[in-house]
């Protein structure tokens, strides 16, 4: 898939109305696809808006508390909630990581580990520096004496790329504290935050357990706040234009905009820049309209819901409206899914992929996901038992809100949804074996490998 930005919005943006805001100057020919670099940036969005002038930087002030208290201040006002999952509230983190004992660490998490998810490298790879800006303001909000943008290590033109855009924020002396760029393992799990602290620690890319939470202690034991980078882009304009600009787009309680990924049976797969509160079938529409007629699709990613479609296309992105259909927007994800695939099968493949790619520190994890994965694969390849449905709705009670992590927690989340989502077609696997749809290629991508049947 192309990942593609669009200028195609409805919210009143900088420029005016459908104006974008975090792909400002990426949906232009001009770019051509590449980086902007850290010129053309400032000339887009303004110098980098540190509250205080560089010759009053630096000290422990009163002026200086003072002007970090009322940054932290704005981000509250905006309203604006993590974008990589949790939709945890930005400036209350913020407040509570300035708030700790000790010098603080801010990392920003670009590990992206969604395999349906481009938005966070999209970003990254084109607007690096709204991304670079919001991690200096964070370091600066709650006191940072270190920061860290985190990506996957495998990508080595994606790490380049954000080594050349430190660097020349380091010879333009643009940042108070240093960014260091940190290549992590490539799997699921390493792009929890708990992983991602403890890689930096030195240690695996694997969830620890908490309390302690990150930001009580985190890198290096010190308070730590890690937020997704499109998170830390938005605080970048934020601290521009203010909170009130902020709010002009989204609804009162889901304020701003966020980016998605449309994928699957879509005219126009990319990564969108959309209004908070607006229609899934909407955004399904401005990307094209599906390629076949939809029977579902899913929304939130691999630890995502399936809603049937005609639930779907009424169903709003923001936290609460989702909530009342029993999802969750998770970073951003939608796919399509055609009346010609099985989504049973789609599921038993993303099940597989995830038990997998769980840590091994729990029963969940080592025992509780592979048996999750094998009572699916034997439903939608095998199918005939009648009692396939039923194995699995007694195995999804026995895993969820037990495990070491979330990541148990997600997959059963997914799993559930599919018996819901699917629930004539799961009866009639369970009856008379296999559908058609089984045999369609794979509409999610599963990195490595397929499903084993």
């Amino acid at each position: 898939m192309t990942v593609v930005p669009t200028g195609h919005h409805v919210y009143p943006g900088r420029g005016g109305p459908g104006s974008p805001r975090l792909l400002a100057g990426l949906a232009g020919r001009h770019t051509g696809g590449r980086q902007v670099g850290l010129h053309e940036h400032e000339r887009l969005f303004g110098p980098l808006p540190l509250p205080l002038p560089p010759e009053r930087r630096g000290g422990n002030g009163a002026s200086e508390q003072r002007a970090a208290s009322r940054l932290i201040d704005l981000v509250e006002r905006s309203g604006l909630t993590g974008r990589g999952g949790a939709g945890f509230p930005a400036g209350r983190k913020l407040r509570s990581v300035a708030a700790g004992r000790g010098k603080a660490v801010v990392v920003a998490n670009g590990s992206e580990g969604e395999p349906a998810s481009h938005k966070d490298r999209l970003l990254l790879r084109r607007a690096p520096h709204l991304v670079l800006d919001g991690i200096s303001l964070a370091a600066f909000a709650v006191g940072a004496t270190e920061a860290y943008l985190v990506v996957h290590g495998d990508d080595g033109r994606l790490v380049a790329s954000l080594l050349g855009a430190v660097q020349a924020r380091k010879v333009a002396g643009l940042d108070q504290v240093a960014i260091n760029v940190v290549g992590i393992e490539h799997r699921y799990v390493a792009s929890e935050q708990t992983a991602i602290v403890q890689w930096i620690n030195g240690g695996p890319g694997l969830p620890t357990f908490a309390p302690p939470r990150t930001h009580e202690r985190g890198v290096g034991g010190r308070p730590t706040a890690v937020n997704n980078v499109e998170t830390l882009a938005h605080i970048a304009l934020i601290a521009r234009y203010g909170s009130d600009w902020f709010r002009q787009a989204g609804t009162p309680d889901a304020p701003g905009t966020a980016l998605a990924t449309v994928t699957g049976a879509i005219t126009r797969p990319g990564v969108y820049e959309i209004e908070l509160g607006t229609p899934i079938g909407d955004l399904v529409m401005r990307a094209g309209g599906p390629t076949e007629y939809p029977q579902a699709v899913l929304v939130g990613g691999y630890f995502g819901t399936w809603l049937p479609a005609d639930v779907a296309r009424q169903a709003r992105l923001s936290g609460s409206a989702l909530r009342s259909v029993r999802a969750a927007m998770g970073a951003g994800i939608l796919v399509v899914l055609p009346e010609s695939s099985c989504g049973l099968a789609e599921t038993a493949r993303v099940v597989r992929y995830l038990a997998n790619q769980g840590a091994g520190q729990c029963g969940p994890c080592v025992f509780g996901l592979p048996a999750l994965a094998k009572a699916l694969a034997a439903l939608v390849y095998r199918g005939g038992s009648g009692d396939g449905v039923d194995q699995i709705a007694s195995l999804i009670p026995l895993i969820e809100r037990r495990g070491a992590c979330r990541h148990p927690d997600g997959a059963t989340q997914l799993a559930a949804s599919a018996l819901t989502a699917f629930r004539d077609d799961a009866r009639m696997h369970d009856l008379y074996g296999p559908c058609s749809g089984v045999r369609r290629p794979s509409l999610l991508p599963i990195p490595g490998a397929g499903l084993a049947r």
